[in-house]
């Protein structure tokens, strides 16, 4: 079980790297924390730093997600509710990383990668609703939002193992209400529509 608890550790600390601001640091743009909404996620640095930052800043807060749970699966003897833990640390670390006092994103694009290693099969469900909901209203937040509404559902029907559920109801419900002055912004109309 040592080797469990040093992948725990080993996947927070992949978890907290900071993508995006490394990536806009190298290029020599703008602190994304100061600047557009000051969230470190891909959407920000999207509209901070263009297109292909953006893009980069998703494809590896992605990845911060989904190697360390494609390296638990490699480990011998771990039981779903193990490897969920695993993917619990490192999403905890993206969100609240202790690189940067604790204050991190929201997690959609870290649990994007999870939940790909998880049930690929119910991101292409939630994809579905955000892609739809976005080419809709243009609202990232709401698109994301829906989507981590959807997962814990989809994973319940397409996997039905409780560690697997509880994983991404765990984290679903992590990205929501990280989502919460979203939610108000939608509500109160001032929410920033996406524009590719």
């Amino acid at each position: 079980m040592v080797s469990f608890y040093l992948m725990l550790i080993a996947a927070y600390l992949i978890g907290a790297i900071p993508t995006g601001i490394l990536l806009t640091r190298l290029s020599g743009a703008a602190d994304i924390r100061k600047s557009g909404s000051g969230n470190i996620g891909a959407t920000n640095v999207y509209r901070v730093a263009g297109k292909k930052l953006g893009i980069l800043t998703l494809v590896g807060d992605a990845l911060k997600g989904a190697i360390p749970v494609l390296a638990a699966m490699q480990l011998p003897g771990l039981a779903p509710a193990h490897i969920g833990a695993v993917a619990v640390a490192a999403f905890l670390g993206h969100c609240y990383p202790v690189y940067l006092g604790f204050k991190g994103g929201k997690g959609v694009a870290t649990a994007l990668g999870i939940f790909l290693v998880l049930c690929p099969l119910a991101v292409l469900g939630a994809f579905a609703i955000f892609a739809v909901l976005l080419w809709k209203w243009r609202y990232v937040s709401l698109g994301s939002i829906a989507a981590a509404a959807a997962i814990p559902l989809l994973v319940y029907f397409i996997d039905g193992r409780l560690a697997m559920v509880a994983t991404t109801l765990f984290i679903s419900l992590i990205v929501i209400w990280r989502h919460r002055q979203n939610i108000t912004r939608l509500l109160n109309g001032s929410e920033n529509r996406f524009k590719a």
